[in-house]
């Protein structure tokens, strides 16, 4: 019974680890959006997200959330000052069945003085490697009143909103 708790936990776990970052804020550093003022017309907002989220996601939801922001304080457009995408990759690598020994060695026979023998093959053995990235980026926005100026880097927060909002994923609520 013990241990079918802990199998109905650690499966709950890893379902909770199954979708993209929602646009969400973030809590202790986890994924989502962060924000800190720098000035009373500044901000500096960071978005991040797990290896399940794409960078055009991350990149979006930093966006709406710098739009929602210049909303929020009052003011009409952004511009900014300042924006960066970092990746972090990493590559996890597990060894053929994971029901075999941990310890790297496959049980192949078994011998009735000395128990089982363990033999393992490094360049038979199965190894799968998979390449993991994480998104994250930041902006350094200023706001404005009045219409944006007529520059790339200068943002209307009410059509930002209106243009990226079928696109943000909230989270579930349960």
């Amino acid at each position: 019974m013990f241990r079918t708790i802990i199998c109905l936990f650690a499966l709950a776990g890893l379902g909770a680890c199954t979708t993209a970052t929602p646009y969400q804020q973030a809590d202790g550093g986890a994924y989502g959006f962060e924000e800190t003022a720098i000035e009373n017309d500044r901000f500096r907002v960071t978005f991040r997200g797990n290896s399940l989220t794409e960078r055009e996601t991350v990149e979006n939801y930093l966006l709406y959330r710098a739009a929602e922001l210049t909303l929020e304080r009052g003011y009409d457009h952004f511009s900014i000052a300042q924006r960066d995408t970092e990746s972090e990759t990493r590559t996890v690598g597990t060894r053929g069945d994971p029901f075999y020994s941990p310890y790297g060695f496959r049980y192949r026979y078994f011998h009735p003085a000395y128990g089982w023998y363990g033999f393992y093959d490094p360049f038979h053995d199965e190894v799968n490697l998979r390449e993991i990235t994480r998104y994250e980026a930041q902006a350094e926005i200023v706001f404005g009143r009045g219409p944006a100026p007529d520059r790339p880097d200068a943002f209307e927060a009410r059509e930002v909103v209106e243009n990226l909002g079928p696109r943000i994923v909230r989270p579930e609520i349960g």
